[in-house]
């Protein structure tokens, strides 16, 4: 299911509202990024939408552009973290057996080290 609103329950909405700390690296009118406080490589950034969206299954047709400008924001990130040219892995866990923990759709950015495949 997905809103326009925040959820008092959700972790990454509180960060949104700043009513929790992050170290947010970029902000937007659609989007926040900072970095994951468990982080599973040199830069691991996390961008959210500001729209609570549960599940990259509960993405809709009106999302479309949303989910572009998420894609670009990585590849900018990517690029002011010095990523690009040694490459980054961008990754989004999907559901509880694709590995989701928070319940609100993000990407992870990760990069810095070499990356392993198959992943998991």
């Amino acid at each position: 299911m997905s809103t326009n609103s925040s959820r008092s329950d959700c972790i990454f909405c509180r960060i949104i509202a700043q009513q929790s700390p992050a170290r947010i690296v970029y902000q937007d009118d659609q989007a926040v990024a900072f970095h994951d406080i468990h982080p599973q490589a040199p830069v691991h950034i996390l961008i959210v939408p500001r729209k609570h969206i549960s599940r990259l299954q509960d993405l809709e047709a009106d999302d479309e552009s949303l989910m572009g400008h998420l894609l670009y924001l990585a590849k900018l990130l990517a690029e002011k973290e010095n990523l690009a040219q040694h490459g980054y892995r961008l990754v989004i866990n999907n559901g509880r057996y694709g590995g989701q923990a928070i319940f609100h759709l993000h990407f992870h950015l990760l990069g810095g080290r070499p990356m392993r495949w198959p992943p998991g």
